[in-house]
């Protein structure tokens, strides 16, 4: 109980509250144990999601994920699902064999950040792209996407992942 936190459980007012120090540590332990599970939760969504969508399955993924008042930042199109949605369905109709490769995951709280290598075909050299993906409960709400192309020849030694 936070606002409980530092606060002595001899005064009346918090008499039945908290029994003791090692009862407010584990309720902090079970705070952190549930928000952990939530940004796993959350990485496994948003990855599934995009597999899904690259995958060609792009309704079903956003039937099972996205939230009512979804919004998007990509320029190119209208802020809301359904043209986004739309829009990657003509991807997926003029590009039948893309791949998505996750390369990275990251969540903290309810944000999840995942890079990942996109090629539109097998001979594309594709693109590195993050997408940042909001989350209210287990839908997505809010995304954002940026990506660079994949150069023929680069003077980094490291490559883009």
């Amino acid at each position: 109980m936070p606002f409980l936190e530092g606060k002595s459980n001899k005064h009346p007012i918090y008499e039945g509250l908290i029994a003791s120090e090692s009862e407010l540590y584990e309720y902090k332990n079970k705070l952190k144990g549930a928000s952990i599970m939530n940004q796993n939760q959350n990485k496994q969504s948003a990855i599934s999601f995009l597999q899904m969508v690259a995958s060609g399955k792009i309704r079903e993924a956003f039937e099972r994920q996205i939230a009512p008042d979804f919004r998007h930042h990509n320029p190119y199109f209208r802020g809301d699902a359904e043209s986004l949605m739309l829009a990657m369905e003509e991807n997926a109709v003029q590009s039948p064999h893309k791949t998505l490769e996750v390369k990275h995951a990251i969540a903290d709280e309810n944000t999840v950040a995942v890079h990942s290598h996109i090629k539109q075909n097998p001979e594309d050299l594709g693109v590195a792209v993050i997408h940042i993906f909001r989350f209210e409960g287990e839908r997505i709400v809010e995304l954002w996407d940026v990506g660079q192309a994949i150069p023929k020849e680069s003077p980094n030694d490291h490559g883009m992942f």
